[in-house]
């Protein structure tokens, strides 16, 4: 399933909330989108992508953590590492290209990142990429 980038900002929306303390309830995660603005088609598919990268999160967690030993997944920005899980899990186990995932979550934190978020998103990603290459 391919994914927009009204999808992928509902994606890190809902990611944001889960790491945030709400990936217990899935439904209130899920009515939040309701007001992001994206069409439903769209919430539907980034509570989706959200779902699973959430799923999958100890995996990236520990890529993250193996191509940046100096700055742990705990002291990330939590938009940085939701970003980065995202990316992880399409890069790892989606149908997107990994050079248009890595361009999606550069953009994304461009958008809601810090000023340095870009950079080290792009870096770290290039190197999940390199890795998962067959």
């Amino acid at each position: 399933m391919r994914f927009d980038r009204d999808a992928r900002r509902c994606a890190l929306q809902a990611m944001y909330q889960f790491d945030a303390g709400a990936a217990g309830d899935h439904e209130i995660v899920r009515g939040s989108l309701e007001g992001s603005g994206a069409a439903p088609k769209s919430q539907e598919k980034g509570f989706a992508l959200a779902t699973m990268a959430w799923e999958f999160r100890e995996e990236s967690d520990e890529m993250i953590l193996r191509f940046s030993p100096d700055w742990p997944i705990h002291r990330q920005p939590m938009v940085d590492r939701n970003l980065l899980r995202l990316a992880c899990y399409e890069i790892r186990h989606g149908d997107t290209p990994a050079k248009a995932a890595i361009n999606e979550a550069v953009e994304l934190a461009k958008e809601f990142g810090g000023e340095k978020s870009p950079g080290f998103v792009n870096a770290l990603l290039d190197r999940v990429m390199r890795e998962a290459a067959p």
